[in-house]
């Protein structure tokens, strides 16, 4: 499943981890008002794409155009998902928040590496 994500890049899920996010989702009281916002966005825009015999998948143009798609693209392995970057959005990234990163590791792992 291709569906947009965070920082204008795309996810890509297995099916079995689209289906676990979209348990979650559904657990989530509708009385929610970001889980309702976040729901509506992601399933709206989330498209079952089959690669072909070669491998390949399309990208439907509405998630490119999200995404900034053009020519070059960085596609990247986040745990569970891959995302699909604009090569140059990617580069914008990582230089943002590299510097960063040491200090981040701190709040995200627990106890550290």
């Amino acid at each position: 499943m291709i569906t947009k994500g965070q920082e204008r890049c795309l996810y890509v899920f297995p099916m079995a981890e689209f289906r676990r996010i979209a348990e979650q989702l559904h657990e989530t009281p509708m009385t929610h008002k970001a889980a309702r916002a976040y729901s509506r966005v992601f399933f709206a825009s989330a498209h079952d794409e089959v690669p072909d015999k070669q491998g390949r998948v399309t990208v439907p143009i509405h998630l490119r155009g999200y995404a900034g798609l053009d020519r070059e693209l960085v596609v990247i392995g986040a745990s569970s998902r891959v995302e699909i970057w604009d090569a140059a959005a990617w580069a914008s990234y990582l230089e943002d928040s590299e510097d960063d990163f040491a200090d981040i590791e701190e709040g995200v792992l627990p106890g550290g590496l």
